[in-house]
């Protein structure tokens, strides 16, 4: 990202002068030694953090921090760094400022005017316990009122009138007979281990969880993720391939996305196979590398590009694609969003069509129900609406695996 607002930053205000703080850590301070001959300075959250003395003997008239989410907790070394700059005024710019939980909100605003939303303990009793638990509307009322001011919040619908609609559709997959008879074998383990469960699980108890429910989602994708001698089929595979093959028939560039980048291997063999041309970016590829990839890709003729949802679901303008596959859901649907905002963006003169893989009668249908149920807690805060805020309890999992 640091580079990528460095080339933004020439594109849209090019009588700035503009350094990024990179490198070693001998070159980073001698940039920040002579940090006054720049108007602006990029840096990255993980460099803050190991430069921090560096700056502060520095003070700034602004500062800005980009996907402000990394600091939704206040205890991180990312929020405290970040804290500690001198600055006169402050701007935290992000598309999700909750996630996941209300007290990341607060943590924002203790970046940005400390004090405000009062001590996390007293915002947790004022606010987010009668907001969340109770669904308390005259409190969140009073938290709309209190932040207001302070939250300027914009749809691309409401200052892009030139965006293209964004068309959403869930297109569904039927596992074929041996997947499905390893999905179940594996769905009716965990559920059983669940009911087996007293109450909330213990560290170890989680970790294995989590590493089942992965094993889950996996066996969704490809059974071959998690079985290396497996030869049957994956429904899901084949419905990816002819939507693929069917988006480049119509002159289309397509951007799919996947969070096991073994996964993104499986479908790059497959497109070799049917002489389809593609670009692949997961977090083994380097920055150098990225950019070169991502420029070309607005003007080459590959039409596809394979991305890794971590590596790749910020930070790229990718508008040359105007098709978008998700090819397994993620907990927290704005990461995905993030992701399609790769092509809806600024420059995109096309329609974007967005289709998200799911297999049917799997844990994937009701990820998405719990993904509806995180963004209404978004909304509720930045908008309006009440609606109690969803944990993965022990009765919600067993949900999950109805």
């Amino acid at each position: 990202l640091v580079y990528n607002w460095e080339n933004e930053l020439h594109t849209f205000g090019p009588e700035l002068s503009v350094q990024t703080v990179t490198g070693s850590a001998a070159e980073r301070s001698q940039i920040l030694s002579s940090a006054k001959d720049w108007d602006v300075l990029v840096t990255s959250y993980d460099l803050l953090k190991r430069d921090g003395a560096l700056y502060q003997e520095l003070e700034f008239r602004f500062q800005i921090i980009d996907e402000a989410q990394y600091i939704k907790n206040p205890g991180t070394m990312s929020a405290k760094a970040v804290k500690l700059i001198h600055a006169k005024t402050r701007f935290a710019l992000t598309g999700t400022p909750i996630e996941n939980r209300l007290g990341e909100l607060w943590s924002i605003f203790d970046y940005l005017m400390p004090g405000f939303l009062f001590t996390y303990q007293g915002f947790k009793k004022k606010f987010e316990l009668p907001i969340v638990k109770d669904g308390d509307p005259q409190t969140l009322r009073a938290l709309h009122r209190l932040i207001g001011p302070f939250v300027l919040r914009r749809l691309k619908s409401d200052v892009l009138k030139e965006l293209p609609e964004k068309l959403e559709t869930v297109v569904y997959s039927m596992p074929e007979q041996s997947q499905k008879e390893l999905y179940t074998a594996h769905a009716l383990q965990l559920k059983n281990q669940l009911e087996s469960m007293g109450g909330t699980a213990a560290g170890a108890e989680q970790l294995q969880i989590l590493a089942q429910l992965t094993r889950l989602r996996q066996l969704c994708c490809d059974p071959s993720l998690c079985y290396d001698h497996y030869r049957g089929g994956s429904a899901k595979l084949d419905t990816c391939v002819e939507l693929i093959g069917g988006g480049i028939e119509g002159g289309h560039k397509i951007l799919l996305f996947s969070q096991f980048t073994s996964m993104l291997d499986i479908i790059g063999k497959r497109l070799a196979k049917e002489g389809i041309a593609y670009h692949l970016l997961t977090g083994a590829t380097s920055k150098e590398e990225r950019m070169r990839m991502a420029g070309s890709f607005q003007s080459d003729d590959i039409p596809v590009f394979l991305i890794s949802l971590k590596a790749g679901g910020t930070g790229l303008n990718l508008t040359a694609a105007d098709i978008v596959i998700h090819y397994d859901p993620w907990w927290n649907v704005a990461a995905q969003n993030q992701a399609t905002d790769r092509t809806h963006r600024i420059g995109q003169d096309k329609q974007v069509s967005v289709f998200k893989l799911i297999m049917k009668d799997t844990i994937e249908e009701n990820i998405v129900k719990l993904q509806e149920n995180k963004q209404s807690l978004a909304e509720q805060i930045i908008t309006e609406g009440t609606l109690p805020v969803s944990s993965l309890t022990r009765d919600e999992l067993l949900e999950i695996l109805s």
